[in-house]
């Protein structure tokens, strides 16, 4: 999930935190840790404790692709092409360790979101790559650290752009969606195949997938019949990951779910996660189905938040499921 290197989270810390986003995953809610199973087959992959979580790179893309991107009226956009290509302009530099370092100031660091925000912009040099905006703009938010600290990022850099822009807080999906459709509200930054199933609606086809161009595709002409546009999508994603400690990652050298499973065939490995990790695609049965890992036991906790996050770093469990830019993985 991100590269920053500037804050280690500690177990007491991490056991505070809270999941950095709760909407845009697809896991579900929170368990003991008392999940069972069988005995280790063998010690190769059992858990090593440690501070600093660390994401295997999901390398045959189980999970779909949540990439940040930005949802506009398609009115709006229309009227003034400057709210479009301004919003594009931070997709162009948005990067998933952006989001970490960003989730740490807020949720650790205690810092303002205005205050992170802006300091991005400036770090990135975004007001000076935009210009041609005029007139009001709201710009939605959710009711989580990361989608606050985006809103803010897009209000400032269509402020510099010329908009009158500001935030507003929009509730869930369900309702700042059709907000956004009736221009309520005109810009909200958005994960990409969570609002493409959202839109399609169909509880038993999936359109989105873990490749990004294809998910982009898909959801263009749904977007059109919903009366939005869709930006270009960030680098930056915040979906289901799978963590495992800094020192488990060295002990084996590994960095990839794939060399993970190269490396743990003894079955040794233990997992944690919600309690229908057992039973979702995306969970349990797809690293077994398509990365070919043996686990020894599950063991349930909550749905990447702070007693998964301990689990691993306690050493209770190998490897557990997390928020790909959760602050609790911002490095030292």
């Amino acid at each position: 999930m991100r590269a920053r290197t500037r804050y280690i989270v500690p177990l007491t810390m991490a056991a505070a935190l809270t999941a950095a986003c709760g909407e845009s995953g697809s896991s579900g809610t929170g368990g003991g840790g008392d999940g069972g199973g069988t005995e280790a087959a063998g010690e190769a992959c059992a858990p090593v404790p440690g501070d600093q979580l660390v994401v295997l790179e999901d390398d045959q893309q189980l999970q779909n692709a949540d990439n940040i991107i930005p949802a506009v009226n398609a009115a709006a956009a229309q009227a003034n092409p400057a709210l479009l290509e301004s919003l594009n302009a931070v997709s162009e530099v948005l990067t998933t360790e952006d989001l970490i370092e960003m989730n740490a100031a807020v949720d650790v660091e205690r810092q303002a979101v205005d205050e992170v925000a802006a300091g991005y912009v400036e770090e990135q040099g975004l007001a000076a790559e935009v210009s041609g905006g005029s007139g009001p703009v709201v710009v939605g938010a959710a009711d989580f650290t990361e989608s606050q600290v985006l809103a803010t990022i897009y209000a400032d850099v269509l402020t510099a752009a010329g908009f009158d822009a500001s935030v507003q807080t929009a509730g869930n999906r369900e309702l700042y969606l059709p907000a956004l459709q009736r221009g309520e509200i005109q810009a909200f930054p958005e994960y990409l195949a969570t609002v493409t199933e959202f839109i399609e609606g169909d509880d038993a086809t999936e359109v989105a997938s873990g490749d990004v161009d294809a998910t982009v595709e898909a959801l263009q002409p749904l977007a059109e019949g919903y009366g939005l546009v869709f930006g270009e999508p960030a680098e930056a994603a915040d979906q289901n990951a799978f963590a495992v400690t800094q020192e488990f990652a060295d002990e084996l050298g590994v960095s990839t779910l794939s060399e993970l499973a190269d490396a743990c065939g003894d079955g040794s490995l233990i997992l944690g996660g919600p309690g229908e990790c057992p039973t979702r695609p995306a969970c349990q049965p797809g690293l077994e189905e398509t990365y070919g890992l043996d686990f020894a036991s599950f063991q349930e906790y909550d749905a990447g938040g702070p007693l998964t996050k301990a689990a691993i770093q306690q050493g209770e469990v190998s490897i557990g499921l997390v928020f790909s830019s959760d602050g609790a993985l911002a490095q030292g």
